[in-house]
């Protein structure tokens, strides 16, 4: 029934950090629709991002900055990301290291974006 998702929503307590963080660390792009709507694009994904005060009609029961774990794929080697993570003095806090992916066994590090997300990235091994 299920085939694939669309996005995340992303509730972040500091909007310029966060939109720091995954433009200029992650690569991803900003992006603005509707009247106060921010969405990060990354491929043919996005995270819609909700900061402070802003109160949709239709959200999570407890929406709260950090409490996301999720595992993105590179689009490149995983030591030119590991290159650039460093070049951007965002510590490493776990890996490269071997995972299990849900279609093939990953190589992963870990991080945390500026609300404490877990923030996986990794490599088909």
């Amino acid at each position: 029934m299920i085939k694939d998702f669309d996005h995340v929503v992303l509730t972040t307590q500091d909007l310029d950090k966060c939109l720091d963080f995954y433009t200029r660390v992650l690569g991803m792009k900003v992006e603005h629709y509707g009247a106060q709507r921010i969405a990060l694009r990354f491929g043919d994904r996005k995270f819609n991002v909700h900061p402070p005060g802003f109160n949709p009609s239709l959200k999570a029961d407890k929406p709260t900055p950090g409490s996301l774990d999720f595992c993105f794929l590179a689009d490149r080697p995983l030591q030119e990301v590991i290159a650039h993570i460093q070049s951007c003095h965002i510590p490493i806090i776990e890996g490269p290291s071997k995972r299990q992916g849900a279609r093939f066994d990953l190589r992963s590090i870990y991080l945390r974006d500026p609300d404490n997300n877990l923030v996986e990235i990794s490599e088909p091994f």
